[in-house]
């Protein structure tokens, strides 16, 4: 599975972005998706993931009730809409697939997109 995410860009504080990843391969609706972020300096970080089939979806505290991560896997795309933006949610974004293992770590992912810068201005 290849991973390519977009939508990033420069907003003001209380913005809002939809950050898309669009998969390539068979196998994308057989996976969790999720997305990590990484503020510079810092790690890596769960952010969001939703199951294969989109029933199931597992949010950061900090970002609940402003981002909403959704997939559409006739399209083989991902996305995350994030509303009510704040400056901490600085960072590279990436998008990543995994088919087990727990949502929330990093190394428990197989496929990663390239990130898509977000940063958000006070």
């Amino acid at each position: 599975v290849q991973l390519q995410a977009s939508g990033g860009g420069l907003v003001q504080a209380g913005g809002s972005l939809r950050l898309s990843c669009a998969a390539s391969g068979r196998t994308f609706s057989t996976y969790t998706m999720g997305w990590f972020r990484q503020a510079p300096g810092k790690e890596r970080e769960f952010v969001a993931a939703i199951s294969w089939s989109g029933g199931v979806t597992y949010y950061l505290n900090s970002v609940k009730g402003r981002f909403t991560i959704s997939r559409d896997n006739a399209k083989q795309t991902v996305y995350l809409q994030m509303n009510s933006l704040k400056p901490e949610d600085t960072a590279v974004y990436y998008c990543a697939g995994k088919s087990s293992g727990s949502y929330y770590s990093p190394s428990n992912y197989n496929y990663w997109g390239q990130g898509t810068l977000v940063t958000v201005s006070s």
